[in-house]
């Protein structure tokens, strides 16, 4: 979906100073990348959805943009500004295209930032390139934010590790090529007893069990582990450290979730001030009202406040190298949220026509309703931010 025409994504945020010279050069080499991707097509069918999920992960890592996802000296030093622009800007063009990059991103960030040498040497320049996609496989249909209540099993065997169990809402589910699967291990009870393990696509134990459609058409799918047999070497990270490898990628890309949020707004936001310019009612343009105006401006400052929250959460974690569990589940919790009621503003003012399958704002739409659920419902994340802020008061 392109942009409306005189209708520009603005760039002013970008003169900010949580940001370098340097983030605006990725910022302007990926929105030119943007004007040359062109309309992004696929179907709800699994075959081209897949298709062109492949299709954009080559197409960004030929690019190069794929190293903000994987750090190039596959070392886990994320530049989380990096990321966020990333998504932003890719969000505002196509949710596909925001999906495939933060997908590559998540998947492979466990071996990242807790991988050994061997296992990022292994699995991740292929990822970089975007000849291999990558998956992270936490949630499971009893246990999605409830991570300590998670059944999947890890029994060590000799050199081996044998895992038995269910995951579910698993993005790039059956066309990713490795999976980071956390399971049980038993080291503690809860979330201290829980691992992480790479298990490659191809393993006999493993098996794409349903694909699971959802309102804005992405790959996800129910994995199957039986007597599914990883080396000990598949191990990211010590035994029962899972929960650390989770919530450590998490604080990376949580955050990252909010900008592609922003990204959804953005594009709200121009295609209203398009169609209240141009729209006739009642003998005079839309715009001129002074409801619309009403509408344009909380539509406006919710974008702008959002981006206040994502940018300072990534700068916080790029500048202060520290956890920003409080900050990232701010940026989240309030982008989606805002995003929503953004992207609502900019259906009724489109009226009739905002709701036409297909249609730009018709599609933001349904993209931005999972955000306000997955990597930590909204629920679970004003949870968060009052343990965080409840803490803080005691010390």
């Amino acid at each position: 979906m392109s942009l409306p025409k005189n209708e520009p994504m603005t760039q002013s945020f970008l003169r900010w100073p949580f940001f370098t010279d340097e983030h605006r050069q990725f910022a302007e080499r990926l929105q030119a990348f943007v004007g040359q991707l062109g309309h992004i097509e696929h179907g709800d069918d699994d075959a081209t959805l897949d298709s062109a999920c492949t299709r954009l992960a080559q197409r960004l890592g030929q690019a190069g943009f794929l190293t903000a996802c994987v750090p190039e000296n596959f070392d886990g030093a994320f530049d989380v500004r990096r990321i966020c622009l990333g998504r932003e800007i890719l969000a505002a063009h196509d949710g596909l295209a925001d999906f495939v990059f933060a997908m590559q991103g998540l998947g492979s960030g466990p071996i990242s930032l807790f991988g050994t040498p061997e296992q990022r040497k292994r699995y991740l320049p292929g990822v970089t390139r975007g000849e291999r996609i990558a998956a992270f496989a936490l949630s499971e249909p009893q246990s999605g934010s409830d991570v300590a209540a998670m059944r999947t099993t890890a029994t060590r065997d000799g050199a081996h590790y044998v895992l038995n169990g269910t995951k579910t809402w698993i993005s790039n589910g059956g066309i990713a090529a490795q999976y980071v699967v956390f399971a049980r291990t038993g080291e503690a009870p809860g979330a201290k007893g829980l691992s992480a393990f790479i298990v490659d696509a191809d393993n006999p134990g493993l098996k794409v069990a349903e694909r699971v459609r959802v309102i804005a058409p992405h790959p996800l799918a129910t994995l199957a582990l039986e007597d599914c047999r990883v080396p000990a070497s598949a191990l990211v990270g010590s035994p029962g450290g899972g929960f650390t490898v989770a919530m450590g990628t998490l604080d990376v890309f949580r955050t990252t979730v909010g900008a592609a949020a922003l990204g959804f707004a953005r594009r709200a936001l121009a295609e209203a001030l398009a169609r209240v310019q141009e729209r006739e009612a009642f003998g005079q343009k839309l715009a001129a009202f002074q409801l619309t105006q009403a509408k344009i401006a909380d539509m406006a400052l919710g974008v702008d406040a959002a981006a206040l929250l994502v940018y300072r959460a990534a700068w916080t974690r790029d500048t202060e190298k520290r956890r920003i569990t409080r900050e990232a589940s701010m940026a989240k919790l309030f982008a989606t949220e805002t995003a929503q009621q953004v992207i609502d503003m900019a259906v009724q003012l489109f009226g009739g026509t905002g709701v036409i399958s297909g249609r730009p704002v018709e599609k933001l739409y349904r993209e931005i309703r999972a955000l306000r659920i997955y990597e930590g419902t909204s629920e679970i994340q004003r949870l968060v931010i009052a343990n965080e802020v409840m803490r803080e008061g005691r010390s």
